[in-house]
């Protein structure tokens, strides 16, 4: 334990590295609150909770916004997407085999394609997303037609923010950005998890938490 209070007090006695992790940390919490935005023309009181299933796998990567019928419903998932494609692209492809080698010019160039294809596959999803888990729970209070413009506009946008936070996390914080949005997302499902694992399981569920917990401590903490 003496160990971990030392270590802590070194890395905030480090200018540098005391900004970064303030930085991290910040947009961190931008990015929590931008997931409980919900679009507008949704009542969330009519939404149906947590999703099961690869629904449910995806709100736990985006930390519960996907279910929550957030701005950022979406969250990083189609620039990950669009990433994917071009890394594709520029294996097989001649066209962009080219572009990559010609250096930072390239990757500039290279940028700007995956920001777009990202908007793209973001429209694509939207409709889909709000076809698909929106609509069906009689939540919108709005005509179709408006809801569906409006919310792809607003999923397009809070997916570009979300892609702008883990560029800044990546400049001014610790680590790859894009990565620390899908950590915090994934380690803010667990207490709801954890919760749900207590009433169902009683005792032995309380027991395996506290097993668990003191693991997770020690290996922190050593």
């Amino acid at each position: 334990m003496k160990k971990f209070i030392s270590t802590v007090k070194n890395i905030f006695s480090i200018e540098d590295l005391r900004v970064r992790i303030l930085n991290t940390v910040g947009f961190l919490i931008i990015f929590r609150l931008g997931s409980f935005v919900v679009l507008p023309g949704v009542d969330p009181s009519k939404l149906g909770g947590p999703q099961e299933g690869i629904f449910g796998l995806i709100d736990t990567f985006l930390g519960g916004a996907f279910s929550n019928a957030s701005i950022f419903g979406l969250g990083i998932m189609p620039y990950i997407s669009a990433s994917i494609v071009l890394q594709l692209l520029t294996v097989g492809v001649p066209y962009f085999q080219k572009m990559q080698k010609e250096g930072e010019s390239g990757r500039k160039r290279i940028n700007q394609i995956t920001r777009v294809l990202t908007i793209l596959i973001t429209i694509a999803q939207g409709i889909g997303y709000v076809t698909a888990t929106i609509l069906p729970t009689g939540a919108v209070m709005v005509s179709t037609g408006l809801f569906m413009f409006s919310s792809l506009v607003l999923l397009s946008a809070g997916t570009m923010f979300c892609m702008w936070l883990g560029e800044k996390i990546t400049e001014k914080g610790i680590g790859n950005g894009i990565s620390m949005l899908i950590m915090i997302g994934i380690i803010s499902r667990f207490p709801g998890a954890i919760i749900a694992e207590v009433l169902e399981k009683g005792s032995s569920g309380l027991l395996l938490l506290l097993i668990e917990a003191g693991v997770l401590f020690f290996v922190v903490v050593g």
